[in-house]
């Protein structure tokens, strides 16, 4: 069933809102955000490992890219703590799970079929650049080609700050408040913007953290 799936509409979600279901594997719960209900199934989710609980071994088709929120997940290619950024592409193979329990928000499906780069960084510990066109904005880069734009960004509290989405954006509140549009938005907040729209956040008293995508929704 599709969720969210009309990429021309505005959507902002708070996951603390949203009832955790069952997903096909013992232990492992979600909470969709978005999902067009295709072979692909093109998908934002976030996902709750159980300690213990594990995904079998699979290939990601469409690639996977996601964020660890609390805990530590695992897999072939390492042990990732929260605050952790994966971008395993298209043909990668693994087998997810987690010993102690963990949390992440991830995106599957979402990738250009002959993307290949694998990203592994650790937000806690990036560098950020301040943005000369956008005061208050440090951004620190995650990947970026000619179809999307990934990066962290810390916003200093009470600046006002600017997001192009041109071809798109989505938002990902990892720490911190920002209110846009009338709405506030706070720690797990996610919102998606559709192409040709600009954000316009004011942000709260004790700043914001926050993972942007943009120019990733141009032709959907």
């Amino acid at each position: 069933m599709d969720l969210n799936a009309d990429f021309t509409k505005r959507v902002v979600l708070h996951s603390a809102d949203i009832p955790w279901e069952d997903s096909p594997m013992p232990g492992v719960t979600r909470r969709r955000l978005d999902r067009v209900d295709t072979d692909d199934e093109r998908v934002t989710t976030i996902v709750r490992y159980a300690p213990g609980s594990k995904f079998s071994s699979h290939v990601h088709t469409g690639g996977e890219e996601f964020i660890v929120l609390d805990g530590v997940f695992q897999d072939d290619y390492g042990d990732w703590p929260v605050g952790s950024y994966i971008r395993n592409p298209p043909q990668s193979k693994h087998t997810p799970g987690s010993d102690d329990g963990c949390t992440i928000f991830v995106k599957l499906w979402q990738f250009q079929p002959d993307d290949r780069t694998f990203v592994h960084a650790n937000l806690d510990k990036l560098g950020a650049i301040p943005d000369r066109d956008r005061e208050g904005a440090n951004v620190s880069p995650l990947y970026k080609d000619q179809y999307e734009d990934v990066r962290l960004e810390r916003w200093d509290a009470g600046s006002s700050i600017e997001v192009d989405a041109t071809g798109g954006a989505e938002l990902f509140v990892l720490d911190g408040t920002l209110t846009e549009s009338g709405e506030t938005l706070s720690k797990h907040s996610w919102l998606r913007s559709p192409v040709n729209t600009t954000l316009a956040a004011r942000v709260g008293a004790e700043g914001a953290v926050v993972w942007i995508k943009t120019g990733h929704l141009k032709g959907l």
